[in-house]
């Protein structure tokens, strides 16, 4: 795909490595995001007991298959969950967890809802994690390239959308690598226009077949069933 013109998207049938991803009975690309997705939605509707049960189990997986990815989520994120949990500790409404402390004393409610919303995070950033490692970038691609089929609808263009995706992934990948200097430095290089080299982007896109049809229902019916379930619980 020449990156200076108008873009386009060559499809090709599966390599080497996307064989041994075949057999290996992964389901489809596009089929890992949508899980993915799915499973963002219901980390926001569990609560207590379940919740904790799924995030326990996410993140052992993770640290399973791809520990190094996970933790640098985590060191990237750090800032993030920690400001949040301070956010829901002081500024949620009800009694002081200790009184003598005045307005400097977090709120027992606002810790627990804090660490409700630390365990949905890490629940999400465990699973992204995992689909991460299971996908390379041109699957990945190639995989919302496929999402974004109803977005013809809309006159929207899908090749436009998976070239941009490639170059930000590939800006954002360099940019996680360089783990040192200072941060203005990053972002002046980030915000740097980059050279404009024609290149191509290859991507292996195929069709879903009949089990990866009956995954998304079986996911849909899955985050259904919470959405129902949590429903009647309240």
């Amino acid at each position: 795909m020449d990156m200076s013109n108008s873009p386009q998207v060559q499809k090709e049938p599966f390599g080497k490595h996307d064989q041994a991803v075949d057999k290996a009975c992964l389901p489809h690309a596009a089929v890992q995001i949508y899980s993915w997705i799915c499973l963002s939605l219901a980390v926001q509707m569990l609560n207590g007991y379940m919740l904790t049960v799924l995030a326990v189990i996410l993140i052992i997986f993770s640290f399973k298959i791809c520990r190094a990815r996970f933790m640098l989520l985590l060191r990237r994120t750090r800032w993030i969950l920690f400001s949040m949990f301070i956010i829901y500790a002081y500024t949620t409404p009800g009694e002081a967890l200790w009184p003598q402390f005045g307005s400097f004393s977090p709120v027992a409610d606002g810790i627990v809802d804090g660490l409700l919303q630390l365990t949905r995070l890490l629940a999400v950033l465990a699973g992204l994690s995992i689909l991460l490692t299971l996908l390379s970038q041109s699957q990945l691609i190639a995989g919302l390239y496929s999402l974004s089929r109803p977005f013809c609808i809309l006159g929207l263009s899908r090749e436009r959308f998976a070239v941009r995706l490639a170059l930000t992934l590939r800006y954002a990948e360099s940019a996680m690598q360089q783990s040192r200097g200072h941060w203005r430095d990053s972002m002046e290089q980030m915000l740097a226009p980059g050279p404009n080299v024609p290149g191509f982007i290859d991507l292996q896109v195929t069709s879903l077949c009949l089990r990866d049809w009956m995954q998304v229902v079986a996911v849909s019916a899955a985050v259904l069933g919470i959405w129902l379930m949590m429903g009647a619980w309240l």
